[in-house]
């Protein structure tokens, strides 16, 4: 098994894309506190935790093969993540969550302004300078 082999795999088990990290292969957008990852390394394959900017429980392997079957193995036996897998969900549509989240605030900015009886924006930050 090489690493392409091992993503559609995984893909295949429904193991969440934020749990993992294959660079080159399949890199995690935004990097969540720990996740699980395989790299090369001198002469063989380095498969480890990554939590909280330092690695974790790292085993090197010999082969590709061995790196990605340890891997796949780590990942079956993690339990799923709470929410019936938020975090992929999240990281899945970030940019649509973020340009609601400012269509909302935008709208509430609107309302707010229109309760206080103020229409246009109050003054800018270099007001009464």
């Amino acid at each position: 098994m090489d690493r392409r082999e091992l993503v559609r795999a995984l893909r295949e088990d429904r193991v969440p894309d934020a749990l993992y990290d294959i660079p080159g292969v399949h890199d995690i957008p935004v990097q969540p506190d720990a996740y699980y990852f395989l790299r090369p390394a001198p002469d063989g394959w380095v498969v480890g935790l990554r939590e909280r900017s330092k690695d974790r429980d790292t085993r090197w392997f010999g082969s590709e093969d061995a790196a990605c079957r340890d891997l796949r193995a780590k990942l079956a036996a993690s339990p799923p993540p709470a929410g019936g897998g938020r975090v992929a969900d999240v990281l899945a549509h970030s940019e649509e969550i973020q340009r609601q989240a400012w269509r909302d605030f935008e709208r509430a900015l609107r309302e707010q302004r229109r309760e206080s009886g103020k229409d246009a924006p109050g003054p800018g930050p270099d007001a009464g300078a």
